[in-house]
């Protein structure tokens, strides 16, 4: 990824690949790479491989200044009680039906941290800046538009004028700080107004609090420090969405594997879908990639650090340094 912030792009507790598991047939098609792996101790023996490349891709990704935080579940048979885990290998009859009922799972934490407003969302025992997205409260809006339109529209109009000015900067490559101060120029006045707007229908009781529209309101005033520390903080971004997104290929390993059998495996699924995600966030090949670590297993071992996705071309380029002579 680009910079620091963003370079470990893994999903800690997520699946492995965006894809079905061990044994079945992958999806393919054009743009998409597809990786068919072989039986399980195939997997094992390169995931012991790829330990060293994991463990250094999460410690540069804590490197980072800001961190995106979200979760998804998927089950592990050997940490269900009996009648659950007969309950999933049941499902796995049934195409698409398995889903689970509560959100856990492993979290990512640092200075910043952005994900939606669950409380279960949140690294508990770490000091952070804590941004909630912006986009999730959009999406309530949305949600309820065709009900009460000119309400949402009001809302989606100044919220358009925010993500607007957000292009800007990115458009101008402004400097957090300099994005900051931005913000607070093009986008202060808007969100103040908005966050008059918005109480004002509560006081002069224009909208029901109990209704849909009254509950995408009061989502807003009670996170909005979270939702607008854009406009205190240097670098905090607007949503979670790029966490989202990889959120989707967690999801739909969900959907074709439904579980995982034991802890282990879903470690070794961490590792997979990890280095795979970060791959093609990079540009890079997995395919190759994983090929390239295989080949020179003893060499990305001793030295992790030049082996990350991002560098593992130049490495492979570099030329190889005399040998010494005996003397």
């Amino acid at each position: 990824m680009a910079d620091q912030s963003q370079q470990g792009g893994h999903d800690a507790g997520g699946p492995p690949v965006a894809g079905p598991s061990l044994g079945r047939q992958s999806r393919s098609g054009p743009g998409r790479t597809a990786l068919a792996f072989g039986p399980w101790d195939i997997v094992y023996a390169q995931a012991k491989h790829l330990e060293p490349i994991f463990v250094e891709l999460i410690r540069q990704a804590s490197r980072g200044d800001v961190l995106y935080n979200d979760d998804t579940t998927i089950k592990i048979l050997e940490l269900m009680g009996k009648r659950a885990k007969q309950h999933a290998l049941a499902e796995e009859s049934i195409e698409g039906v398995a889903k689970a009922k509560q959100r856990t799972g492993l979290f990512t934490s640092g200075i910043v941290s952005t994900g939606d407003a669950l409380s279960r969302n949140l690294p508990g025992e770490l000091k952070t800046i804590v941004a909630n997205c912006l986009a999730h409260g959009r999406r309530q809006f949305v949600e309820v538009a065709e009900h009460f339109p000119e309400e949402c529209r009001h809302v989606l109009e100044a919220l358009a004028v925010i993500y607007r000015n957000d292009a800007i900067a990115r458009k101008r490559n402004l400097s957090p700080a300099a994005r900051l101060e931005f913000h607070q120029a093009e986008s202060g006045p808007t969100m103040e107004e908005l966050q008059a707007w918005l109480a004002l229908q509560f006081d002069r009781r224009l909208v029901e609090p109990n209704s849909s529209l009254g509950g995408a309101i009061a989502y807003m005033l009670k996170h909005w420090e979270k939702l607008t520390l854009f406009l205190r903080v240097p670098g905090a971004p607007l949503d979670n969405n790029i966490c989202e997104r990889a959120l989707k290929k967690a999801i739909l390993h969900r959907k074709n594997a439904l579980f995982y059998k034991t802890e282990n495996g879903a470690h070794v699924g961490d590792i997979f879908m990890s280095l795979i995600y970060t791959c093609e966030f990079r540009d890079a090949n997995p395919f190759d990639y994983l090929t390239e670590l295989e080949r020179h297993a003893d060499e990305a071992a001793s030295h992790p650090h030049r082996w990350m996705p991002w560098n593992y071309r130049r490495t492979l380029d570099a030329p190889t340094p005399p040998p010494t002579s005996a003397r």
